[in-house]
């Protein structure tokens, strides 16, 4: 027998979704953090010309935004408009 009112049903339902959702926030975020970090040690510590310096971190942040877009399902959105 399976006591579970519907009440209790719809809040685990809620907690599951709500753990579903937090893990890949959590990851976004982790992800963006790290990505950070590595970009500045890079920056910091390893000798480059600037305009390479300044390539390189237009191409990683380009990168990082293209997979956000991604991540949040916005880059097909994009790609569908048509003008």
């Amino acid at each position: 027998m399976n006591n579970v009112t519907s009440e209790g049903a719809g809040r685990i339902t809620f907690e599951i979704h709500l753990k579903k959702s937090i893990m890949p926030l959590f990851t976004i975020l982790l992800v963006i953090i790290v990505t950070g970090v590595l970009l500045w040690l890079i920056n910091a510590y390893i000798p480059m010309d600037y305009k390479i310096k300044k390539i390189f971190n237009a191409v990683v942040v380009i990168v990082v935004v293209v997979w956000l877009l991604k991540v949040f399902g916005l880059f097909t959105y994009l790609m569908d408009i048509h003008v």
